[in-house]
């Protein structure tokens, strides 16, 4: 599968250095403003990681994905995927708060908003139930920002397209040079030959 070179897409508002379970409060319901800070765009698509998810529920994030496993027909690729080793890497790569990612052999699971909305059938209590409220909630608003902000995202995006471009030939220009010095200070390849003198004839008397 081909990935784009921003395979993942953080939205300005997230803070790359907060530890997820620190900015969690479990006696209270999160608020949505807090789970906006913990959705990403991976393969084009809003989603949520695996143990984002074990810590706003308040469950460990294995047995969030055992409950999943347990119930694996309602998780469809369409809403729960697991990530590739590249995506992964793009992934820690971004956030410091995944470091442990970085070693782990088994990659983590991307829930999409209809996976979310069905994990609060499968953990089964009445704090899922609130959480998976909130965490919708800031679906919506996450669309909301990302619609009302379309056109200064494709600024961006050209703008930074643009750099890559001049970045590209600037690097191209330089090799020239690079070469264009080495040709002039390269000793040639072959002397100057002389034609060797025939030996002299001894004159017979």
């Amino acid at each position: 599968m081909s990935i784009s070179p921003k395979t993942i897409k953080t939205t300005a508002w997230i803070v790359m250095n907060q530890e997820a379970h620190g900015m969690i409060q479990h006696d209270d319901i999160i608020k949505a403003d807090q789970i906006q800070n913990l959705i990403f765009t991976i393969r084009g698509v809003q989603v949520m990681i695996d143990r984002d998810l074990a810590a706003v529920y308040g469950v460990e994030n294995k047995r969030l994905n055992e409950q999943v496993k347990r119930n694996v027909e309602r998780f469809p690729e369409a809403f729960r995927f697991q990530l590739t080793n590249e995506e992964k890497a793009e992934l820690v790569a971004n956030c410091d708060r995944f470091e442990s990612l970085k070693h782990s052999t088994v990659n983590p699971y991307a829930f999409t908003e209809q996976g979310i909305s069905m994990l609060s059938a499968v953990l089964r209590s009445n704090i899922a139930v609130k959480v998976s409220i909130q965490i919708m909630n800031a679906f919506v608003q996450m669309r909301r920002f990302i619609q009302d902000n379309a056109k200064l995202f494709e600024r961006l995006e050209l703008v930074e397209r643009r750099q890559l471009i001049f970045a590209s030939e600037t690097e191209k220009n330089f090799e020239k040079v690079f070469q264009a010095l080495e040709r002039r200070h390269k000793p040639p390849e072959q002397g100057i030959f002389y034609n060797k003198p025939e030996p002299s004839r001894c004159l017979k008397n």
